[in-house]
């Protein structure tokens, strides 16, 4: 039997958590029989020679399967999925490979709407009128949508918040919009661009204050520039002392309409 196949590295990780939480094989027999009882369904059912044989490589766990040996273990079951290559953070990208060619309704997806509690600071300390970077909104407690948080590379990505009074890049990005930014990408290019749809957006960090923001360097000043529908004014900082590039952004989560 080759020791370097999938599965079988796979279920070495599944021994190493289970035996550094001190779970013998019989110990997860009985804990998913009791969840299995209350979801009346045996699938979530896992005994222990069938979990031996999961560790050794011989068996692929199924969903039921990895949804208790998640909750046993006390680990989110996306993250025993990855064990074996499956990551949900992929699935957007991979679903768009077959996307269909004409426009049309979304099938239903309740678990598209579903939201996670994350643990965030308290709503007191927190400025929604101000553009943050989303490490700071990670302080406090609040709901995101799971789609929005399988999509985040929470653990590399860098995110910033829009402020619901900063209006200076609508309607590209609205108040209120997340967005994804590539901090590998911080040159400004003084370049003519084709439409302001390729035009970089950048976000800047201004000493104590964020800005989302189109840019243009010239003579050691760094322009901000504004959407010209948003009627905001060009800000112009000496550049890098008073202004500086955190990176480009390069993914936009946005609502269409504000709450009434």
């Amino acid at each position: 039997m080759d020791a370097g196949r999938p599965t079988e590295r796979a279920g070495a990780k599944l021994k190493q958590l289970r035996e550094s939480l001190g779970l013998t094989l019989r110990a997860v027999q009985d804990l998913s029989r009791q969840l299995a009882e209350k979801k009346k369904n045996y699938d979530f059912f896992v005994s222990r020679g069938w979990l031996n044989n999961v560790e050794n490589g011989t068996y692929t766990p199924g969903p039921c399967k990895l949804y208790s040996l998640g909750a046993i273990y006390r680990t989110h079951w996306s993250n025993l999925f990855a064990y074996y290559g499956l990551h949900l953070r992929d699935f957007e990208r991979d679903q768009a490979m077959f996307a269909p060619l004409k426009t049309q309704l979304a099938p239903d997806a309740p678990e598209a709407e579903e939201t996670i509690v994350v643990p965030l600071k308290s709503h007191e300390a927190l400025r929604l009128d101000q553009t943050n970077l989303f490490s700071k909104l990670a302080e406090i407690w609040g709901e995101l949508p799971v789609r929005l948080i399988q999509q985040m590379d929470l653990r590399n990505g860098t995110y910033g918040f829009v402020g619901m009074s900063d209006n200076r890049m609508s309607p590209l990005v609205r108040p209120g919009s997340i967005v994804q930014i590539d901090q590998n990408q911080r040159k400004v290019l003084n370049v003519k661009w084709g439409s302001e749809y390729d035009r970089p957006i950048y976000f800047l960090e201004l000493r104590g204050a964020y800005l989302c923001s189109w840019c243009e360097i010239a003579g050691g000043y760094l322009s901000a520039i504004p959407h010209p529908n948003s009627q905001c004014e060009v800000r112009r900082f000496a550049y890098p002392r008073e202004a500086d590039i955190v990176g480009r952004v390069v993914y936009v989560g946005m609502p269409l309409a504000l709450s009434a």
